[in-house]
């Protein structure tokens, strides 16, 4: 199962972090971690490039754990509002995203959200 938490303060969706294999299917025919990795780098390069924002993120490749910290998504880090709007609302987007897939692959995911200090 493949577990994802995403961290929020004052309502800003910050980061998240996913843990473990989906077990889905076999490495290599897993729809469901598909998705997810396509998703997950989609949204490291719309902060990157698109919104032209610092991303903090760490892939482990033989584990499959990702953590991702996106400063720009809250008002302490970031002056441009429209800029931590954006990429607070694609991680968020993300969130609402992943949870529409619980519904159909509970057994292999899990999202959670947490109120968190950076």
């Amino acid at each position: 199962m493949t577990t994802i938490t995403f961290y929020k303060t004052d309502g800003y969706y910050y980061g998240f972090e996913e843990q473990g294999h989906t077990g889905f299917a076999e490495s290599g025919e897993d729809i469901l971690c598909s998705a997810l990795s396509a998703m997950t780098m989609l949204l490291i390069n719309t902060i990157e490039i698109s919104y032209a924002s610092t991303v903090d993120y760490t892939i482990d490749e033989k584990t499959t754990d990702i953590r991702l910290i996106a400063k720009s998504a809250l008002p302490k880090y970031e002056s441009d509002v429209k800029k931590q709007y954006a990429v607070s609302g694609l991680i968020q987007a993300y969130f609402y995203q992943l949870m529409d897939l619980v519904e159909e692959y509970y057994d292999y995911l899990d999202v959670k959200e947490i109120e968190r200090e950076i």
